[in-house]
C-alpha cells in the first residue's frame, strides 16, 4: 500500500458524505457514479473500516464515517482554496471584491480612487457598503474592511496603514468673534459638536505636549454620526467640533479652519485593512488590498494640516 494518503478517494467520500448519495456526489464532481462508490470502496478498505451504510435507495454514514465526515470536507475545502489560489495568481484579478468602510472616509477618500482601480484592473467588480457601524466580515460576506479605530484583538487579519489624528477645530470667523480656548478646562465656555459612536461622546480627554492630560465634558447644540454632517455648522461658525485630520485638514490649509488647542492632542485612531481569518486571499483581494494600501499610506492629508498663523 502507498505511503501516501489517498486525497482522491477522501475528496470523493467527502462529498458523497454531504450530498447523502453516489448519485449527487456524482453530479456535483463530474465522477460516474460506479467511479463515486468505487472510490469511497478502496478508501473503506484502506482504513479497514465502513464509513457508509449502503441500501438500495441511499447511503448513510456508519459512527465512525461520521467522525472523519468533518475532516474530510476540511481537508478537501483546503484543497480547494490552495488551487482557487494558485489559479488566481495565474490569471489577472477578477470577480467581485465587497468592500466596508466609514461613511466619511469612503466617500472623501476611497470613492476617488475607484475610477484608478477598476480602470487598471478592468475585469475587477466592486461593491462598497459605507457605514459608520462596525459590521460583521464574516457574517456580512465581506472580503475587506477599512476601518479607523483602536483595534480590539480578534481573528481579523489586519494590516496598518496609517494613523489618523484627531483635530479640534473652529472657523475662522468663529475664532475671529469668541477666541479660542487656551486650555481644555475652557471648553465648557464654547458649544462642542459631539459624534454619537464616541464611546464617551460628551467627553473629550487631552494629552498636552509635556504629557499633562485633561479630561473635560462638553455640552452643544449638534449631535452627529457622520463628520460630515458637522462640516457646515462649523464653517457657518456655530461652535468647535473634533475631526478626522482626512476631512479637514484642506480646510485647515485654506484657512477656513483654524485648529484650537495646537499643544493638545486627541488620542489618534488608526486606519487597517481588516480581512476575514484564513491564510488564503484570492488574489483580486490581494490586488484591491495592495492598491488601498498604496494609495491611502501616502495620501496629502497625512502631512501637518495647522495653517501658518493660526491661533
Amino acid at each position: 500500500m502507498s505511503t501516501l494518503p489517498d486525497l482522491e478517494a477522501w475528496a470523493v467520500f467527502a462529498r458523497v458524505a454531504e450530498a447523502g448519495s453516489f448519485a449527487a456526489a456524482a453530479g456535483e464532481t463530474g465522477l460516474s457514479t460506479a467511479t463515486v462508490s468505487k472510490a469511497v470502496a478502496r478508501l473503506e478498505r484502506r482504513v479497514g473500516a465502513t464509513l457508509l451504510s449502503r441500501t438500495s435507495r441511499r447511503v448513510s454514514l456508519t459512527t465512525l464515517g461520521r467522525e472523519v465526515a468533518e475532516r474530510a470536507q476540511r481537508l478537501l475545502a483546503d484543497a480547494e482554496a490552495i488551487e482557487a489560489d494558485l489559479l488566481d495568481r495565474t490569471a489577472s484579478p477578477r470577480g467581485l471584491v465587497r468592500i466596508t468602510a466609514p461613511m466619511s472616509f469612503g466617500q472623501t477618500q476611497v470613492a476617488p480612487l475607484l475610477p484608478e482601480l477598476l480602470a487598471a484592473y478592468p475585469e475587477l467588480s466592486i461593491d462598497l457598503h459605507l457605514g459608520d457601524e462596525i459590521v460583521d466580515l464574516v457574517a456580512g460576506g465581506y472580503d475587506l474592511a477599512l476601518r479607523i479605530a483602536r483595534l480590539e484583538a480578534s481573528s481579523l487579519r489586519a494590516r496598518r496603514i496609517c494613523e489618523v489624528r484627531v483635530l479640534l477645530v473652529a472657523s475662522a470667523d468663529y475664532a475671529g468673534r469668541r477666541g479660542l480656548p487656551a486650555h481644555p478646562r475652557a471648553l465648557g465656555e464654547h458649544p462642542c459638536f459631539s459624534y454619537a459612536y464616541m464611546a464617551r461622546e460628551r467627553s473629550w480627554t487631552f494629552t498636552h505636549r509635556s504629557g499633562e492630560q485633561a479630561a473635560v465634558s462638553l455640552s452643544g447644540p449638534l449631535r452627529f454620526n457622520n463628520g460630515e454632517v458637522a462640516l457646515p455648522s462649523l464653517l457657518a461658525g456655530l461652535g468647535l467640533a473634533a475631526l478626522p485630520d482626512f476631512l479637514v485638514a484642506d480646510a485647515v490649509r485654506a484657512g477656513r479652519l483654524v485648529e484650537v488647542l495646537p499643544d493638545w492632542s486627541l488620542p489618534a485612531a488608526t486606519l487597517s485593512l481588516l480581512t476575514p481569518p484564513g491564510r488564503l486571499r484570492p488574489v483580486r483581494v490581494s490586488t484591491v488590498m495592495e492598491f488601498l494600501h498604496g494609495r491611502l499610506s501616502g495620501a496629502p492629508w497625512l502631512a501637518p494640516a495647522s495653517s501658518p498663523g493660526a491661533p
